[in-house]
């Protein structure tokens, strides 16, 4: 992702907060975001374009593990538009995690998605294995 997607991706970025109910996080919040996929050697962020069209990204950030000696990869929001859903396009932007998460000598790539989010799930499923684990967490 470059500073030249700044405007698509915040295009696309409110769509994922109204996906998640969450649109009324600050301005200065998606700002610092974006800023950090562009300035941080431990995010990064990929976009997918159509006709020269955002139509989806992802963010991921590296940190350390105690269960390895290696980085580990969270991919901590992927979003497609409506429009391009289930042509491809989440699976190609899961497939540049998995590829950079290589490149950086990662241990493992890891998400979360709500247990509703179906059509998500179907991607998941067939792209990783779904652990189990039950995912809690308290607001600060």
């Amino acid at each position: 992702m470059s500073v030249d997607d700044e405007a698509g991706w915040r295009k696309l970025w409110a769509g994922y907060l109204e996906f998640y109910k969450n649109s009324d996080l600050p301005e200065a919040v998606t700002a610092n975001s974006f800023n950090r996929f562009l300035d941080n050697d431990d995010w990064f962020a990929f976009v997918a374009v159509e006709d020269t069209q955002l139509v989806g990204f992802v963010h991921a950030l590296l940190h350390p593990s105690t269960w390895s000696e290696n980085d580990v990869c969270y991919l901590e929001d992927l979003f497609v538009a409506q429009s391009v859903r289930g042509g491809g396009v989440g699976r190609a932007l899961i497939e540049k995690v998995f590829e950079e998460a290589r490149s950086r000598n990662c241990h493992r790539v890891y998400w979360i998605t709500e247990e509703s989010n179906k059509q998500a799930r179907i991607l998941y499923d067939d792209l990783a294995t779904l652990t189990g684990f039950v995912h809690y967490r308290r607001e600060l």
